[in-house]
């Protein structure tokens, strides 16, 4: 594997969220809520990840959001840009364009729908990887791609490919992450895609946390990566335990329904718009995700919705 910094793809990486404002993607206001990670001590950021809908925005529109991201933070924090998609050809122009645009690593999802075997997965990455010098990334999400990548095959991709350098894992098996740190050493970057899961992950020997939690609180989120790496495993749980019910909030209806629904009420968006297929939050769980909000702190009592 490439040599790395010590502070490469470390730390708290939120997935972030694509405003849209009357069917179109609200730059201004994406460039906001990038600007809001700085301030708050995330470590970076993921730009068009599964929580910022990328299956329904065009190749222009992932890479202008890549664009104004990079330009928002100059260099303060780090920008990882998910370059995945169903198609080689779009992954492989999504990746060159990122790598053009300044992104400091790629994080590339398995094809969805397709179903690849694990050696059309080899054969994928390792094409892919040969195009860019961008440092590579895997996102592991089963749940959503239908396909699951065994330790072996992620092995046999780094022997191929030097910058392969971590993997996002978005499965609760851990598992995985220990055969892969035993395999790849503890220099191999593995992400928790699984909020709930991030505690324990990090414990394992995970090296950050790329949960769309993160859009509604990356400060508490920072906090909880901070606590592990100082050894102080009782603030550790204290958060863990804090942030756990907005964790299984995110998934009351698919991300990031619920998500978008919490950060209108914050204030952090003007609308929760999505694009089709995905449709508002149902009415029924409005006051659900309020309660939440309120007892986590974010939202005052007064401002919650009456039931």
């Amino acid at each position: 594997m490439m040599s790395l910094q010590k502070t490469f793809l470390r730390g708290s990486f939120p997935p972030l969220i694509t405003p849209f404002r009357g069917g179109k993607v609200d730059y201004e206001k994406f460039a906001e809520l990038v600007e809001r990670q700085v301030l708050q001590g995330s470590h970076g950021i993921v730009v068009a990840g599964t929580t910022g809908e990328p299956s329904s925005l065009s190749v222009e529109e992932r890479t202008e959001l890549l664009k104004v991201a990079i330009s928002v933070i100059a260099g303060r924090i780090q920008v990882v840009a998910a370059t995945g998609s169903q198609s080689f050809t779009e992954t492989a122009q999504l990746t060159a364009q990122a790598e053009q645009a300044g992104a400091d690593a790629a994080l590339v999802v398995t094809p969805y729908y397709i179903k690849p075997s694990q050696r059309g997965l080899i054969d994928y990455f390792v094409t892919l990887g040969q195009r860019t010098r961008l440092p590579l990334m895997i996102y592991h999400i089963p749940g959503r791609a239908a396909v699951s990548i065994k330790a072996q095959t992620v092995i046999a991709i780094a022997e191929q490919l030097p910058h392969l350098v971590g993997l996002k894992h978005a499965d609760q098996n851990l598992e995985l992450l220990t055969e892969l740190l035993i395999g790849l050493g503890p220099e191999f970057r593995i992400f928790c895609g699984v909020e709930a899961l991030s505690l324990p992950m990090l414990l394992l020997g995970g090296s950050g946390l790329m949960n769309a939690v993160g859009n509604l609180a990356p400060a508490r989120v920072a906090a909880l990566y901070a606590a592990v790496q100082q050894v102080d495993l009782a603030r550790a749980r204290e958060i863990h335990v804090e942030l756990f019910e907005l964790n299984q909030s995110i998934f009351i209806d698919t991300n990031p329904v619920p998500l978008k629904y919490m950060m209108s009420r914050l204030g952090l968006l003007d609308s929760p718009e999505l694009r089709l297929p995905l449709v508002s939050l149902a009415q029924a769980n409005e006051p659900i995700l309020d309660s939440v909000l309120q007892r986590s702190g974010l939202l005052e009592p007064s401002h919650a919705s009456v039931p």
